[in-house]
């Protein structure tokens, strides 16, 4: 358990735990790339209750309107790492994350290093008289062929560990 995880909730709600953790870890992934508001949905919906929340749940923990909500949520979905959940008990639909959303979208990711790498290729061929852009290009390049010669070794180490943590549950 971490400080962040002992942080109070915003004031009247006592079911919003994490949030200070949730939030440095939307800023992190949001410095890498990831867009700001589907990154604070994402990380409040890791953070969520059993069932998920709703649209206003999301709104209200993360301080936002609905329309930022809607459009983060719609991002996700797209991206398939979270999913609309509509329960006959229930007038609101619910959003949860997809128990295997990170490990599925690094996983399918090798056919976008390999692209990635040949573009990047045809970059530096273009800079034939520029050592310095080609070098830069090259390296990037051959980063890009590791991640993806790489990436299913990391997928198969990952799945053993899962399945042995499992097993131990």
């Amino acid at each position: 358990m971490t400080d962040a995880d002992d942080a109070a909730p915003p004031a009247g709600d006592a079911t919003h735990l994490g949030v200070d953790a949730a939030e440095d870890a939307a800023a992190v992934i949001t410095a890498v790339g990831f867009p700001r508001m589907p990154a604070r949905v994402l990380m409040a919906l890791i953070a969520a209750p059993a069932g998920g929340y709703t649209a206003a749940e999301l709104g209200e923990r993360l301080g936002v309107s609905a329309a930022a909500v809607s459009g983060a949520v719609r991002y996700l979905q797209t991206v398939h790492m979270i999913h609309r959940i509509s329960r006959p008990d229930r007038r609101l639909v619910t959003y949860e994350i997809i128990g295997d959303a990170w490990y599925g979208a690094m996983s399918t990711n090798s056919p976008v290093y390999d692209r990635l790498a040949a573009l990047i290729e045809d970059i530096g061929a273009a800079h034939e008289d520029d050592h310095a852009a080609r070098a830069r290009s090259e390296e990037m390049a051959e980063f890009f062929r590791f991640m993806s010669r790489r990436m299913p070794q990391l997928i198969d180490e990952w799945e053993t560990l899962r399945a042995e943590r499992l097993l131990s549950d």
